[in-house]
């Protein structure tokens, strides 16, 4: 799976990528200093995608805007995959996630 889409509007860019597809990372960004609820973004399969990075952790500083580990795949197809993610946008940030498979 190649790159997904750009929100111009709103500021927000996600990619997906893999060497093989049990490597699936996906990264949304938003690069306004508002948060973006109610992103979504579609992945190529169901199940828990755990938070490997958000920017916006209290780790670095920011204000810990995102999913607390991880958020959980909706059987809602978005972007030309059977399934998509509903996302919280850090301000200013990023968040990468990797499905764990369950």
């Amino acid at each position: 799976m190649q790159g997904q889409g750009n929100d111009l509007e709103r500021g927000s860019s996600e990619r997906a990528g893999h060497a093989r597809p049990a490597d699936l990372v996906l990264c949304a960004c938003n690069f306004t200093p508002v948060v973006r609820r109610g992103y979504r973004v579609g992945v190529p399969r169901p199940g828990y995608y755990a938070e490997l990075v958000n920017t916006d952790s209290r780790l670095y500083g920011g204000s810990d805007v995102g999913h607390g580990g991880g958020v959980v795949a909706e059987p809602i197809p978005w972007h030309g995959q059977p399934h998509s993610l509903l996302l919280t946008l850090p301000p200013l940030g990023a968040l990468w996630l990797r499905p764990t498979g369950s």
